[in-house]
């Protein structure tokens, strides 16, 4: 049985507006980006999501998500992750 992630660590947050995050991601192969896509489908709140394997770049749409949760998210992946805006 795979391992589960409980994202109600991850609470959104009303006053949140909407925000475009730009991650860099040390994403090597379609798997390093199919596991940061699996986790930003699954996670609530998140609006559309653009994962760039050539680029290392994931982009993600959210109304209801802190940043700080997005990025907690994406770090589960094992990937480096870095916020560039």
């Amino acid at each position: 049985m795979g391992k589960v992630i409980h994202y109600a660590l991850y609470p959104c947050e009303s006053n949140v507006k909407e925000q475009t995050l730009t991650y860099t991601v040390e994403m090597t192969c379609s798997g390093c980006s199919g596991a940061v896509e699996r986790i930003l489908k699954k996670l609530p709140g998140v609006d559309s999501y653009d994962v760039l394997l050539e680029k290392k770049t994931v982009v993600v749409k959210t109304e209801s998500l802190a940043e700080e949760a997005v990025t907690t998210a994406i770090k589960k992946s094992g990937k480096e992750t870095v916020l560039i805006s």
